[in-house]
């Protein structure tokens, strides 16, 4: 899910919309996630290290 989708303003003006609403978070609540499988090689970067890969 892309960052803009979460961060947006939603303003609810009547209740069809409130009941739409309520009804798919409560559907996203009950789906499962599929497991993630790394296929590549990866390590997790410290603050140190991004500090010094951007020199801030």
């Amino acid at each position: 899910m892309s960052t803009k989708s979460i961060l947006k303003t939603i303003h609810i003006k009547d209740r069809k919309s409130a009941l739409a609403l309520v009804r798919a978070l409560e559907n996203a609540g009950g789906k499962s996630q599929k497991d993630v499988v790394m296929q590549r090689s990866h390590s997790e970067a410290s603050r140190e290290d991004i500090r010094k890969m951007f020199g801030a």
